[in-house]
């Protein structure tokens, strides 16, 4: 088996670096709040790593509920109105617990650094924790056509780093953004639950906990 090395990291953002997904669960709830759907904490499970007008059919579908598309794209952008309003409060300090430290070690490496991110609000969310300079390429929402998980968002970052697919690592907190970083021909590390993730290679519970000790034993992996 040929060692394939591992040249850069692309980490997700939303669960992975900052738990801007609780903003986006609050948003979504009160989007569903006013529609009379029950939505919680389970429900939104299935709208981790997936585009805003998917999630919004999700909730839709929840409720038994069919629009036109017109008015998805009214509650749409109603939704990410609230969240943006959420997500302005962001602050630095709000990064989780040694992924900065986590990055500045892969980068000590001579391991590149992406971000991919399916939310049109990543720049944003970036600018205002003042992580710009920690990554050598950003994906976001507004760069693709399809949402994970498809592999388009990770491909594309991969050729943004000039790297070939089996030369990435992906951080994922979504079963979504997992199938998407396999089907890219990628290894990955899921941040959460085994049961929600167990597809990927490794599996730890937050992202600072990860180890460049444990980076190289994804190395010998057989991705084929």
């Amino acid at each position: 088996m040929t060692r394939r090395m591992i040249r850069a990291c692309i980490f997700d953002l939303d669960g992975v670096i900052v738990d801007t997904a609780h903003y986006h669960f609050l948003a979504w709830q009160r989007l569903a709040q006013e529609l009379g759907i029950p939505f919680n904490e389970d429900d939104n499970e299935r709208l981790k790593g997936v585009s805003r007008m998917r999630s919004l059919e999700i909730i839709l579908e929840l409720g038994r509920l069919t629009m036109d598309e017109a008015r998805k794209e009214q509650l749409a952008t109603k939704k990410n109105g609230w969240f943006v309003d959420y997500v302005n409060a962001i602050r630095p300090e709000e990064i989780f617990p040694g992924v900065k430290e986590l990055i500045d070690q892969i980068k000590a490496k001579g391991i590149k650094v992406g971000l991919a991110s399916s939310s049109k609000n990543a720049q944003r969310v970036i600018d205002l924790l003042q992580i710009g300079s920690l990554f050598d390429a950003v994906v976001d929402g507004t760069m693709i056509t399809h949402s994970k998980p498809h592999p388009e968002i990770f491909l594309l970052a991969a050729k943004r780093l000039g790297l070939a697919p089996a030369e990435c690592v992906v951080f994922e907190d979504a079963e979504a953004g997992v199938e998407a970083a396999l089907a890219a021909g990628m290894r990955c590390v899921g941040v959460g639950l085994p049961e929600q993730l167990g597809k990927a290679h490794h599996i730890i519970p937050h992202t600072g906990q990860y180890t460049l000790e444990r980076l190289s034993e994804l190395e010998h992996l057989n991705l084929e």
